[in-house]
């Protein structure tokens, strides 16, 4: 896929790689972007930044009635969608003793909202015969995410629903792909790190901080090669592929680094 006279449809625009995407998007020549954030305003922010291709909507992901409207409207406006974006993600910082309502939470934003928005959007798609989904999945949904249970465990769920999609689907002309990247100088990393998060500041020792202009080059040349995984950091592939090879040895690895962390 090229994102030339396309539509997009992109959840989580309020900075960081949602708005990368926008305005990278527009730049390739999409028809239409349309920006959707749980904060209106700064979707409309956003949407005015990115230029007269983009519409803006506030959305709350969690909401599969709200999710079903976004499309119906985009639908009717310009006539069909080429690309969804389910960009919208949450963090909690905590392990175990995460709130239950934390979990929840996670597991709404990071998994439900993707199944929310494959269950609104394919039947336009498998109607034209043709359709692309982009979930945001994170490198933690392939390795881990250390200091943050919820996370960990909502981000490996998003890879399998996303390869269940992509099995399921690609025969009937539906192309799936999982972007996974590492560190990248967002919101949500820049506050971990502030405040001395553990698990921040295990991705900041990982590897490169990637700005998120660099993820939405990532992902158009992903679409463009219509890959499962799009990983903005190739070593996240090298760390997959000892996890699978040894286990033991990866998860020893990484309890040192942390050790080195907490010293």
């Amino acid at each position: 896929m090229n994102l030339t006279d396309r539509v997009a449809v992109i959840t989580g625009v309020g900075g960081g790689i949602g708005a990368a995407l926008a305005h990278r998007f527009a730049a390739e020549g999409a028809a239409a972007v349309v920006v959707a954030d749980l904060d209106a305003d700064a979707a409309r922010a956003d949407a005015a930044d990115v230029g007269p291709v983009a519409h803006a909507a506030g959305l709350d992901v969690t909401v599969e009635e709200q999710v079903r409207a976004l499309v119906t409207d985009t639908e009717r406006r310009y006539g069909h969608i080429d690309l969804f974006c389910a960009n919208a993600g949450v963090a909690t910082a905590a392990g175990l003793d995460a709130a239950d309502a934390d979990w929840d939470r996670a597991w709404r934003v990071n998994v439900l909202a993707h199944v929310h928005s494959a269950r609104a959007v394919l039947p336009g798609m498998l109607a034209r015969g043709q359709g692309y989904l982009l979930h945001t999945c994170s490198a933690a949904g392939l390795l881990t995410a250390v200091g943050d249970a919820p996370y960990t465990a909502t981000k490996h769920a998003a890879v399998g629903l996303a390869e269940w999609l992509a099995v399921t689907y690609r025969d009937q002309g539906i192309r799936v792909s999982a972007l996974c990247p590492q560190g990248v100088d967002t919101p949500m990393l820049a506050e971990g790190l502030a405040t001395g998060h553990l698990g921040a500041r295990v991705i900041a020792a990982s590897g490169a901080v990637l700005h998120p202009d660099r993820v939405a080059d990532a992902v158009i040349a992903g679409l463009a090669e219509e890959r499962f995984l799009i990983l903005p950091h190739p070593e996240v592939a090298q760390h997959a592929l000892r996890r699978a090879e040894d286990p033991d040895g990866w998860q020893a690895g990484l309890r040192k680094l942390v050790r080195r962390l907490r010293a």
